[in-house]
């Protein structure tokens, strides 16, 4: 057998490799929803969703967890994407290559895939301790807004680089300034990368468990939040909490739960998706 004829079959080893790897992930995912299905639609209705948590499984709801996802998505959002967003253009528009600039951009690479406990021991070192935040939920959002800020920064650098030269330098020629360019050309052309970005990291952080209760996040609360300095719980933490009970019923609001913040995810997930896609066909 000669070189190319080994090649070829290499290449087409690792081609049904890949295809039996995904369709194997794909299959256990299909397995993991319909039990997940199975067990919670049976639970999941309008009582459940308005209801406070209880000792007794028929009882209890997700009203406190879902408000409380809610309220730290809120302020994860006003805290993460000015900052982030504002970074990303100054790295990539305003500051001069060199030795520190390359130093500052692995290492913002390097925090996109830093454990997010390791951001927990920070939160709670930082805002709870330090600022004397305690386990609210201000300091949960600035703990996750430090989670997300890598991946919004190297979202909205990568979707800047998309954007053509000769846009910038039209807009030069015409006597714009740099940041009037920024403001009014590259921005515009970049945002549907930029919220694509946005979203992708806003969805991660509603699935974090581990900095939230590092920092103090407690898994029963009898109240509703109202304010941001208001202790809380969120889905994830709730989830965790029921399905460490013996009791089935408490298996089955796990599985309900489930499939409320699988849904919120799906659909964050969709609207990128939707965003990008749009933003190609405008594109062509």
């Amino acid at each position: 057998m000669n070189n190319a004829a080994k090649n070829k079959l290499k290449d087409n080893l690792l081609k049904y490799f890949g295809i039996l790897c995904t369709l194997s992930g794909l299959i256990a995912l299909a397995i993991f929803i319909i039990d997940i299905l199975m067990d919670g639609l049976q639970r999941l209705d309008w009582e459940f969703i308005t209801s406070l948590p209880s000792r007794f499984p028929e009882k209890a709801g997700i009203l406190t967890a879902w408000t409380g996802t809610v309220w730290v998505f809120c302020l994860t959002a006003l805290i993460a994407i000015p900052i982030g967003v504002a970074a990303g253009v100054y790295l990539e528009e305003y500051n001069k290559k060199g030795a520190l600039a390359n130093l500052l951009e692995i290492n913002i690479a390097n925090l996109a895939g830093v454990p997010s406990i390791i951001y927990g021991i920070l939160g709670l070192e930082i805002f709870v301790r330090i600022l004397n935040l305690g386990g609210s939920l201000l300091a949960g959002s600035f703990t996750l807004a430090l989670l997300i800020l890598p991946i919004i920064i190297v979202a909205t650098r990568e979707a800047i680089r998309t954007v053509p030269k000769t846009i910038k330098e039209a807009s030069f020629a015409l006597g714009a300034t740099k940041w009037q360019t920024i403001s009014r050309q590259v921005l515009p052309a970049s945002a549907s990368g930029i919220i694509t970005g946005v979203i992708l990291a806003l969805s991660r952080a509603v699935g974090e468990t581990a900095p939230l209760i590092v920092i103090g996040a407690l898994a029963y609360v009898p109240f509703v939040a109202k304010t941001p300095m208001d202790e809380f719980t969120i889905l994830p933490i709730q989830i965790f909490n029921w399905v460490s009970r013996p009791q089935h019923g408490f298996i089955i609001n796990a599985a309900a739960a489930i499939i409320v913040l699988l849904g919120f995810v799906f659909i964050m997930n969709g609207v990128a998706v939707y965003i990008r896609n749009k933003a190609q066909r405008k594109g062509q």
